[in-house]
């Protein structure tokens, strides 16, 4: 069996190899393929990986330990893979950096995948995914896409008009949530111990836990009206324990960046960088640091402050390094949010590598999975069935929803969830239709269609803003340039109405 990994270079890839090679699911996978466009970084994670199977050697952790191949050629990577990884994050750190500031400069949330910066990701993004995509479509046709990349909800959903459902996206958060809520309540909920059902729907980022049933009762309300259970669920610390009871539903944690808008830019405006900012400094320390230790045998240790370490700081291997590395990023994952550092048992949990490699085992090997997951509202072989038959019935029969699914060899197959509110179908709504101008824009070059996704985003809502941002991200982001400059056909440039 061969696993593709696209973004190979990435930091966080070592973690799928170790899932794989520990046998965390019982799965055997033979060749592990690692694409990257950067040479330099997938050479780094490729000895990261080279180190960390020694140490499970030595350990006697490993089950089978897959055959690693590093390329930068798509095609090569991709040809006869089963299942492929998409991870990729075009322009990098750095990129992300400028996502930010552009929306901070106008007073406008400056995150990854929330707000104005999370359109611009997509704006970049979705032409690498489409063409993945067709790639995949042409030279591994049977193959399972599970997309990683960012922002999850409309990267899946434009592959899925080329892939159909053989593309799944996943994230993390969701199934953090209710793993936070299974270990209060003592019950498996995510296996379905004691008949436990629980309803979670939404958009990527933007979703609800709204019911978790066991012995045939719902527990939800009695968990939500005890202060001293909700000290316990992460996503209550931060959206507020009152907001939570009135709300009748546990959010998912990006949720904050709606609820508590004003809050975020104040937190981030007040640090010393961005979340994107200290990652580009921290991860680029990092490949420059494990990249001289391949060649000296040794690397500075992390200083925990994501500044170089100093040259006569103690040393440690690049393994070693990359954990010290990973730790502190997970430890600072969402700090605008909080006001105390993580809890270790936040910090510490399966992650998106054990999410994927569960999807990927369900699939080869037809063991049943119960997984909450980034999938299509209807069959793609059923667009035109009634939309009663829709997950969300008032949503497009193609948009990507993220509900608990079960999965098998059989396929991804969504479970029924409850009608969605109307305040909820709002949110999910407004913020799918930005989305989808931003797909339109990525697919014909067309200037007006981002113009009008970056202005209906429900964090920005002005045509004004909106021509601001666009002209910011065309200034810094030569990909977005080149796209809406010469990539296709091209709409009116938005000008600002006269006063």
């Amino acid at each position: 069996m061969k696993l593709t990994i696209l973004g190979g270079g990435g930091f966080r890839v070592p973690l799928v190899y170790e899932a794989v090679a520990t046998g965390a699911t019982g799965l055997q996978v033979d060749e592990i393929a690692l694409q990257d466009v950067d040479p330099d970084r997938l050479r780094t994670i490729a000895d990261v990986i080279e180190g960390l199977r020694a140490q499970l050697e030595a350990d006697g952790r490993i089950s089978h330990a897959p055959r690693l191949v590093a390329t930068t050629d798509l095609r090569d990577a991709v040809t006869a893979a089963d299942f492929v990884f998409s991870a990729v994050r075009v322009g990098g750190a750095e990129a992300r950096t400028v996502d930010e500031r552009v929306a901070l400069g106008l007073g406008l949330l400056g995150q990854e995948t929330i707000g104005p910066g999370g359109l611009a990701y997509a704006l970049r993004t979705l032409p690498v995914a489409l063409d993945i995509a067709r790639t995949v479509a042409e030279v591994a046709p049977a193959a399972w896409v599970i997309n990683f990349t960012n922002p999850a909800g409309i990267v899946t959903e434009a592959m899925r008009g080329v892939l159909g459902d053989r593309v799944v996206g996943i994230c993390d958060t969701p199934i953090g949530l209710v793993r936070r809520v299974g270990r209060l309540l003592d019950v498996d909920l995510v296996a379905g111990e004691r008949g436990a059902e629980v309803d979670y729907v939404g958009l990527n980022h933007l979703g609800w836990l709204r019911s978790v049933t066991v012995d045939g009762t719902d527990l939800l309300p009695d968990l939500l009206a005890d202060d001293a259970a909700l000290e316990e669920i992460e996503e209550a610390r931060l959206i507020g324990k009152d907001w939570v009871r009135a709300d009748g539903a546990l959010p998912n944690e990006y949720l904050y960046y709606y609820l508590h808008t004003a809050s975020a830019i104040d937190r981030i405006t007040g640090s010393a960088t961005t979340r994107g900012e200290f990652l580009a400094k921290q991860q680029g320390d990092f490949y420059l640091a494990a990249g001289s230790a391949d060649a000296a045998g040794n690397a500075p240790t992390s200083t925990g402050t994501g500044a170089v370490p100093s040259a006569d700081a103690c040393c440690s291997s690049p393994l070693d390094l990359w954990r010290e590395t990973l730790h502190e990023r997970e430890a600072t994952y969402m700090a605008e949010s909080r006001d105390e550092e993580r809890r270790e048992e936040d910090v510490a949990g399966g992650g998106y590598q054990e999410v994927a490699l569960r999807l990927m085992t369900a699939l080869a090997t037809g063991r049943r999975e119960r997984m909450i997951l980034d999938v299509g509202n209807i069959g793609a072989d059923r667009q035109e069935a009634p939309a009663s038959e829709r997950i969300v019935p008032e949503l497009p029969a193609d948009a990507v929803l993220e509900v608990l699914c079960e999965v098998g060899g059989d396929g991804v197959h969504p479970l029924p969830i409850g009608p969605v509110e109307l305040g909820r179908l709002g949110m999910m709504s407004s913020l799918r239709a930005a989305e989808r101008k931003i797909l339109d824009a990525a697919r014909t070059g067309s200037r007006d269609a981002a113009w009008q996704g970056f202005s209906m985003h429900p964090l920005v809502s002005s045509p004004e803003l909106g021509a601001k941002l666009l002209e910011g991200y065309i200034a810094g982001h030569p990909q977005i340039a080149e796209l809406l400059d010469g990539g296709g056909p091209r709409g009116s440039a938005p000008s600002e109405p006269t006063r």
